[in-house]
């Protein structure tokens, strides 16, 4: 059985996966170009120091991840598109912040956008949204 911390991750990238027209993968690298609904990447990010509590011993997490939200540039109004996807990832992620009772709550906080240069390929547009993951197991390995 997988640890509780890959468990949300499965499930966080399954949650992103319901986004519209988007591909959603798991820690890819930039592709050179993106398809017209855009790519969203989750990147596993760092669990960080857990608060231990004890009798019973249990692990409290604030695991910080990452969600890049790439779209190609050339459209008409790439802020527009872009603003459209964050939206939409935004109500993916609102469904259910418990992701069915693996996670306490999921927490993320403001996009920050960027143009993303890739030598060879065509421009890209993106934003980066930090997700903090509140979760607990009885063991860090678990």
């Amino acid at each position: 059985m997988p640890s509780v911390r890959e468990q949300i991750l499965v499930a966080l990238l399954a949650r992103l996966e319901t986004v519209p027209g988007a591909t959603a993968k798991r820690e890819a690298p930039l592709p050179e170009t993106v398809t017209a609904g855009g790519l969203i990447i989750l990147r596993d990010g760092d669990p960080g120091d857990p608060e231990v509590m004890l009798s019973p011993v249990s692990y409290l997490w604030e695991h910080q991840a990452e969600i890049e939200v790439i779209l190609q540039r050339g459209q008409d109004d790439d802020s527009a598109a872009l603003d459209s996807l964050l939206m939409a990832v935004g109500a993916a992620l609102s469904t259910d912040r418990s992701l069915d009772g693996l996670a306490e709550w999921l927490d993320w906080g403001a996009p920050k956008t960027s143009g993303l240069a890739i030598d060879g390929a065509a421009s890209l547009r993106g934003a980066t949204v930090n997700i903090t993951i509140h979760y607990s197991s009885p063991d860090p390995l678990v």
